[in-house]
């Protein structure tokens, strides 16, 4: 049996109380978003696909290792930006400024990955952290302007992911605390 899986970052408590806010403002600015419930915003370190229990537990040594050795840190959410980069757009995003480390662990992640079967990701790491989705082809919007400030990170979180017509269910499996902290 396989679940569809993925390697992410949580935020603080705060952040998501600003998320919810800016959520509301971006509503009345951005047309025609299904915009994501602030609960389950997070920042995606690797996504894994389909994965079986057995790659998960392989998975887990290297994840546990890295996380272990990043210690706690704080990112900035600030800026808007839509995916494709040009086009109409398919999802509105937040920036991200990450101090080193979480670019580190991110790149550890990602060794972890291939090490314990999965195939390598094709794309580069572009750090942010998905709003909402345009279900249908609109016109390019201006970007409105945000800035949440800082947030806490952590812990690695292994999610399994649940597509469902009212949105993705995200069940964490496994935490790796950062800096080994439990």
């Amino acid at each position: 049996m396989t679940v569809r899986a993925f390697l992410a970052l949580d935020f603080d408590e705060p952040l998501r109380a600003r998320l919810a806010e800016a959520l509301q403002r971006l509503q009345h600015e951005v047309a025609d978003v299904r915009w994501l419930s602030p609960e389950t915003i997070h920042l995606t370190l690797r996504f894994l696909g389909a994965s079986t229990p057995e790659g998960l537990d392989r998975l887990s040594t290297g994840v546990e290792r890295a996380a272990s050795s990043c210690p706690p840190c704080e990112a900035r959410v600030e800026g808007i930006g839509f995916f494709p980069t040009h086009g109409p757009p398919q999802v509105i995003w937040a920036g991200l400024a990450l101090p080193p480390e979480v670019l580190q662990l991110q790149a550890e992640c990602e060794r972890a990955a291939v090490a314990a079967g999965f195939a390598p990701e094709g794309r580069a790491f572009r750090p942010h952290v998905t709003l909402g989705r345009w279900r249908d082809r609109v016109r390019r919007p201006a970007a409105p302007t945000l800035d949440l400030g800082a947030t806490r990170l952590g812990p690695v979180t292994l999610f399994k992911s649940d597509l469902r017509p009212q949105g993705a269910l995200h069940t964490p499996l496994r935490t790796f605390p950062l800096g080994g902290l439990g």
